[in-house]
């Protein structure tokens, strides 16, 4: 069931928005409803990748040890990623 809510929003930007939803042939309400239910759903991919990832670290086998570069090869400058030669 769809419920109503009062948005308060500055006169210009209104009139703007108004010109732009007629532009598309389609309503502020609809503009606003639809992104609306695209950053619901962004953050609910955004959850769903982030849980993946966790369940990956989780059942990784890999082991990095205790390797750490040392004090010289972090300030050397010298370039430690191949995808930046």
């Amino acid at each position: 069931m769809a419920k109503n809510i009062t948005l308060a929003i500055d006169e210009d930007l209104l009139d703007k928005v108004r010109v732009l939803a007629a532009m598309r042939r389609t309503s502020v309400n609809e503009m606003v409803r639809t992104y609306l239910q695209r950053l619901v759903e962004d953050a609910k991919q955004h959850d769903e990748a982030r849980e993946e990832l966790l369940k990956l670290i989780d059942e990784s086998d890999a082991d990095m040890g205790d390797w750490r570069p040392s004090r010289e090869e972090t300030y050397s400058g010298e370039p430690r990623f191949d995808r930046w030669r």
